[in-house]
């Protein structure tokens, strides 16, 4: 609740109108959730020098002063400054980049901060050279090991509904727990450090004691 009318132009851009707005709540109302939301946390943002400024002039209305530089509680990651240092001189909003890495972003047709932190998170995983997209063919099926004949062809992720039936979880025995604990065991002294995905958990583990 921004406590002010929302103008057809800006209306126009994300689709919130006044009428959405009543009820809701004002941002002293969640900012201290908000606050243990993002601490200690990395915020991947397109254009975040945006939206970081409002949310430290949000943190300085309160009078949280403490709080308003929250790039002093949490990292952050302007994928937009990546985007231009990889691409100069092109186009690098978000849908330029979507079209850039074939992400789908036909969903898109205003501004929803829900929609686009999911579509970026897609285009994230791109430029960083993370899986898109899922393929469980051969490499070589026209012959020449080039990769690009129909049984190579990836096939899209798609995103399931929100209201799908839950998954049947299945957890790990007693057992394979253990074998598994071997395993990383085995992996460790291979290597001479633990796996990334270990050396991760253990790290915001850290941030977050």
């Amino acid at each position: 609740q921004p406590d002010r009318e929302s103008d057809e132009g800006a209306i126009g851009v994300h689709g919130i109108t006044n009428e959405f707005l009543v009820g809701k709540p004002r941002f002293a109302e969640v900012a201290d959730e908000f606050f243990e939301f993002i601490k200690g946390a990395q915020l991947i943002i397109h254009n975040a020098a945006f939206d970081v400024g409002f949310i430290n002039n949000e943190f300085a209305l309160m009078g949280s002063q403490d709080r308003a530089d929250i790039t002093q509680h949490c990292s952050v990651l302007d994928t937009l400054m990546m985007a231009r240092e990889r691409h100069p001189g092109q186009r690098n909003s978000l849908d330029a980049l979507c079209k850039r890495y074939g992400v789908d972003n036909s969903g898109r047709e205003l501004h929803g901060a829900l929609l686009d932190s999911e579509i970026l998170a897609d285009v994230y995983l791109a430029m960083t050279g993370g899986q898109t997209s899922l393929s469980l063919a051969g490499n070589a099926s026209d012959g020449n090991g080039s990769g690009e004949g129909s049984g190579n062809r990836a096939s899209e992720i798609r995103r399931l509904p929100a209201d799908r039936k839950p998954c049947r979880i299945i957890r790990a025995s007693e057992s394979e727990l253990a074998e598994h604990e071997v395993r990383m065991s085995t992996i460790a002294k291979a290597c001479g450090a633990p796996p990334l995905w270990v050396q991760m958990l253990e790290a915001g583990a850290q941030a977050s004691s």
